[in-house]
């Protein structure tokens, strides 16, 4: 299986296609083309952890629901992380509305090594960043955005490290068996038609149920339908207990390789789809 940063490289190569054939990207995808750039030439300077768990360990620890990796497991050169936090923000920068806030205040932030260790350990572990988001004139969101491109081939990296360790059939849960983060993203696979999901941090790839909220957890068939494309290749899973919608693909559907990070981008009309409808992103 390709490596997730020989995975990026690819995407780089499709949107690249994509832009001769089109003549141009739209902002929002250049966007996304550029933090992938900056993924690949971190990626290259992250070296792939060995396992800090046996086999024995890392199923003792799924059996009882725990991921794989705490923030503490997690090998951080935080030189990189300033400097990925750092370049994130300038991107960021070049791209955003003003409403998003001062992304200089985000550059103070990266030069303050303390509380960036401590923004990071908080998104990690799902401290809310409001507070520190406020305190630095930025929304919740871009702070949130900025801390996890700046983390992302940190943990992608142990990712692909500790998942062959992890025993799908038992785990099933509602969020990432490596770093516990939630799922953006659903396939179903060739074989059998199963549904996975991917996660939103380290794009780790798990076993789910099919007729279950990934979101709030109901298994009430009434209150869970998808809508899906004339090709019926993607679909728009819809909860009406908690209002959380996941997009997913039909992998039974499709010839051609398919990267699902990007499928998170090229979906963007589904997004508007869903919070038109009055679903939000899980």
């Amino acid at each position: 299986m390709p490596s997730q940063r020989h995975k990026d490289i690819e995407i780089l190569d499709r949107l690249g296609e994509w832009e001769q054939r089109e003549g141009s990207l739209p902002q929002f995808v250049e966007l996304y083309r550029d933090l992938v750039r900056l993924q690949v030439e971190a990626g290259s300077r992250v070296a792939l952890p060995e396992p800090h768990l046996t086999q024995e360990a890392a199923t003792g620890r799924v059996r009882e629901g725990l991921p794989l990796l705490g923030f503490e497991d997690v090998r951080l050169d935080w030189g990189l992380v300033q400097d990925q936090f750092q370049a994130v923000t300038d991107i960021l920068g070049g791209h955003l509305v003003p409403e998003a806030g001062d992304t200089q205040a985000l550059a103070d932030l990266a030069r303050n090594m303390p509380l960036l260790q401590q923004v990071a350990r908080d998104w990690y572990q799902g401290v809310s960043l409001a507070n520190t988001a406020a305190e630095r004139c930025v929304t919740e969101e871009l702070l949130n955005v900025v801390i996890q491109s700046a983390l992302r081939p940190f943990l992608v990296a142990h990712a692909e490290a500790l998942l062959p360790l992890v025993k799908q059939e038992l785990w099933r849960r509602r969020y990432c068996p490596i770093c516990g983060g939630k799922a953006d993203f659903a396939f179903l696979d060739k074989e059998r038609g199963a549904r996975w999901l991917l996660c939103s941090r380290c794009d780790t790839e798990w076993l789910f149920q099919r007729i279950e909220c990934p979101y709030c957890g109901t298994q009430n068939q009434k209150s869970l339908s998808f809508l899906t494309d004339e090709q019926e290749l993607y679909r728009l899973y819809t909860c009406e207990e908690c209002r959380a919608y996941i997009k997913a693909i039909d992998l039974r559907k499709t010839q051609a390789e398919v990267l699902l990070p990007l499928e998170r981008i090229v979906t963007a009309d589904l997004d508007r789809q869903a919070e038109e409808a009055g679903y939000r992103p899980g």
